[in-house]
């Protein structure tokens, strides 16, 4: 076969359909050539090559193509007509394949995309359900508990927590290097499902048989009052580890099992749609589980004389956790099992296995991981400076624990429809201003809402006569405003603090990304607040009790958040220049897959554009 039939049929099998029309054409469009290959086959210099047989893998044979002289007979072209209107045929039918094979759509949001969010939705649910009934219980437990009080607090989160939270990061990181993501997550959730159940029906029941108190008693009067605080972990200790499992829900089912499997499943844009969607059911559960923790707070009403009231309600709101807990499992399942994950740029992924010292060296060395981190400190901080004070006020005001419970839970119940409000608000700002200013309107609220609290306690004389107007004391008053500041405080984190955190892993790799969440949300989260419980026990044994260092606390409030927010502009530029290089890449991935053929004008011979001239053109495979 002469060079230029070897060349033609070479093209044409493995190039040709490929820059064929990708849409469907219509009858009328059949029945004549495109302009686009009548130009191409037909406008070169006026030749008379030899007779030509192509082939495509093996079809149908078609016969040559011959000049397009002005006499040119019917027969000629109808055989060329033939040949374009079959080829336009399959690319019509490649098109026809494209668009039945596209996924139907349910209020404008495609089937795939609901598959992944509705579950994860439920599993938000069920996550947060939990986790309020947890944080209301804990509270009680610890801060009504005999020979305990709220200042049990500071040093329980610094001694206790700290360093449970840092364990369970260096253990985590272990983990994720030799077991599956699937592994991991029943590995890491069902020991907190099987703990809780066991704390509601043996643990708290045998609370008075397995607690130290008459040694707690004994180094009390040899230590002196000052040291109540580090004694109550002793004398309650299962009720301390109770606390701490309470506290991690939070910061590892919640912000590394739900989030880091949300990520993995969903693109940024998903993310900024619904990622504050979320919340939504979200705090629907606030509601509901609020709801659920005053309703079993008050069952001690309708018990008889000499039942335990608080035993009855904690063994009822362990059983829901435990249920609540197996929903999530099973939801984790049915999405591995039926959803599929969204394509990532390839690039980012292959990366050499680290171990934990290793980790944490390059964890620290990202300025990127440095922001977020700060985020997440700069927040524990701040709530937790004002979230003490407060709760000191509320056992004042509330001392028995089912009349703790039932306030909590009205407290619950009050920031989950704030949140709600707060969460049908978020996507209107992601939409209008983007991350940058969504990430900074948390620390705003907390600061304004903080300086509110902390005035109300430094200048409360001038404001008595107004309070005892309307029918409350001045504790029942600091009670209200700083229950207020929780409220505006938690909403604006769950529903744009929170979403905003997220979608700054979406872009990093996966190394990174499960390594980089251990490290923040486990570490860094319980850090914050241990940071705010060092700086209250450094004020409380300089100026013998918080009252005492109310001024200092607000000045240290105002250079945190200060600090929150230039690490929140830092981040904001970094996230932006990540989303580009990400698009950039899957574009190069998804132009480098297709290679469009190039037709050479030079004496009418085909090739690709890599080809220099027809003689160095060569066979390609696809």
């Amino acid at each position: 076969m002469p060079r230029r039939e070897r060349e033609m049929a070479t093209v044409i099998q493995t190039r040709g359909l490929l820059s064929l029309p990708a849409k469907p054409i219509g009858v009328r469009s059949l029945l004549q050539p495109s302009h686009g290959l009548k130009h191409r086959l037909f406008a070169s210099k006026p030749r008379n090559p030899p007779a030509l047989s192509l082939s495509s893998n093996g079809h149908q044979k078609f016969q040559s193509f011959e000049p397009t002289l002005p006499g040119i007979s019917i027969s000629h072209k109808a055989r060329s007509t033939e040949f374009i209107c079959k080829a336009e045929a399959a690319s019509a039918g490649e098109g026809d394949t494209a668009a039945i094979s596209a996924s139907p759509k349910i209020f404008g949001v495609e089937v795939t995309t609901l598959k992944k969010i509705i579950p994860l939705g439920l599993m938000f649910f069920c996550i947060l359900f939990n986790y309020t009934i947890l944080r209301d219980t804990k509270d009680v437990l610890v801060v009504t508990a005999k020979g305990s009080s709220a200042e049990i607090i500071p040093f329980l989160k610094t001694w206790v927590n700290l360093p449970m939270a840092i364990g369970f990061m260096l253990l985590y990181t272990k983990l994720s290097n030799v077991l599956s993501k699937r592994a991991l997550f029943y590995t890491v959730i069902i020991p907190f499902i099987l703990y809780f159940g066991a704390f509601g029906f043996v643990m708290y029941p045998l609370s008075n048989y397995i607690h130290p108190e008459a040694l707690a008693d004994k180094l009390l009067a040899t230590l002196g009052p000052r040291f109540m605080g580090p004694l109550a972990i002793l004398r309650i200790w299962s009720f301390c580890l109770f606390y701490v499992m309470a506290e991690l829900w939070g910061s590892v089912v919640i912000s590394v099992l739900f989030w880091g499997f949300a990520n993995q499943i969903t693109t940024v844009d998903e993310a900024k749609k619904f990622y504050p969607l979320f919340g939504l059911g979200a705090n629907v559960a606030l509601i509901f589980s609020g709801r659920t923790v005053k309703y079993f707070s008050n069952l001690r009403k309708n018990l008889g004389p000499g039942v335990d009231g608080w035993a009855v309600s904690l063994k009822a709101m362990m059983s829901i956790v435990v249920g609540m807990g197996l929903a999530i499992c099973f939801l984790y399942w049915w999405v591995n099992t039926y959803v599929p994950l969204p394509a990532r740029s390839q690039k980012k992924k292959n990366k050499p296995k680290m171990g934990t010292i290793e980790s944490l060296k390059f964890l620290v060395s990202s300025p990127y991981i440095r922001d977020l981190a700060t985020l997440v400190v700069a927040y524990g901080i701040s709530i937790n400076l004002v979230e003490v004070t407060w709760k000191s006020k509320l056992k004042a005001q509330f001392p028995s624990p089912n009349e703790y419970s039932a306030f909590m839970g009205d407290f619950s119940t009050c920031t989950g429809i704030a949140t709600f409000t707060m969460m049908l608000l978020s996507q209107y700002v992601f939409d209008k201003y983007g991350w940058g200013v969504a990430a900074k309107i948390t620390p705003t609220v907390l600061l304004l809402t903080g300086v509110a609290f902390f005035s109300l306690i430094l200048f409360g004389g001038p404001f008595a006569p107004l309070v005892a107007k309307l029918g409350m004391t001045p504790l029942l008053a600091a009670v209200y405003v700083g229950a207020l500041q929780n409220i505006f405080s938690k909403s604006a984190k769950y529903s744009l603090f929170d979403p905003c955190k997220e979608m700054a892993y979406i872009p990093l790799d996966e190394d990174t990304k499960v390594k980089g969440k251990a490290a923040i949300d486990v570490v860094c989260n319980p850090l914050g607040k241990s940071g705010g419980a060092l700086i209250q026990q450094f004020m409380i044994l300089s100026f013998g009790s918080l009252a005492n260092s109310t001024p200092y606390l607000g000045m240290i409030l105002l250079v945190i958040v200060t600090a929150w927010l230039a690490a929140a502009k830092s981040l904001e530029g970094q996230f932006n220049a990540l989303r580009s290089e990400e698009e950039l890449e899957k574009e190069m991935e998804r132009a480098s897959s297709v290679k469009i053929p190039v037709v050479s004008q030079d004496e009418g011979s085909l090739g690709e554009s890599s080809s220099s001239s027809p003689e160095k053109s060569a066979p390609t495979n696809i």
